[in-house]
């Protein structure tokens, strides 16, 4: 029974986590891409963030990546992650993408919620609006 149970709140979760991006981009109005969230939800970890880069949704199974909850992210900026090991080079190969609003997919050295590293594949876009205003960003992030 325990498995069931443990598969259950899983497909609970990730459906409450593509209601809440569903809600996100409404408001938003996102341009919609093609995205399965539900099976990206099932291997990766999704983390959106408002145009300045602070965390606005991050997907239920952030914890069984890195230990953190949503709670402990919101509002904060994804180098949170960061630390004295993370590569510089890479931080700012990230944030040029960013600052010229095109996609990224980089692999960067992120610190758990109790300090142990670990490698993370991330593949960033951003989000415009039905105008062409950038709105958001969305990561789709997976320990490699």
């Amino acid at each position: 029974w325990e498995f069931n149970h443990i598969l259950l709140d899983h497909i609970t979760s990730s459906f409450l986590d593509v209601n809440k991006i569903n809600a996100i981009a409404l408001k938003t109005k996102w341009v919609k891409e093609d995205w399965d969230l539900s099976t990206i939800l099932k291997d990766e970890v999704i983390i959106v963030t408002d145009y300045k880069l602070s965390i606005i949704f991050a997907s239920s199974n952030l914890s069984k990546m890195n230990g953190y909850h949503e709670d402990d992210v919101l509002g904060k900026s994804p180098k949170m992650f960061h630390g004295k090991e993370t590569c510089l080079k890479t931080s700012n190969e990230i944030r040029e993408a960013v600052n010229q609003k095109i996609p990224f997919e980089k692999t960067v050295l992120n610190y758990k919620k109790n300090g142990e590293t670990y490698i993370c594949k991330i593949k960033g876009f951003p989000i415009f609006d039905k105008k062409g205003e950038l709105c958001n960003f969305i990561a789709f992030e997976k320990a490699a």
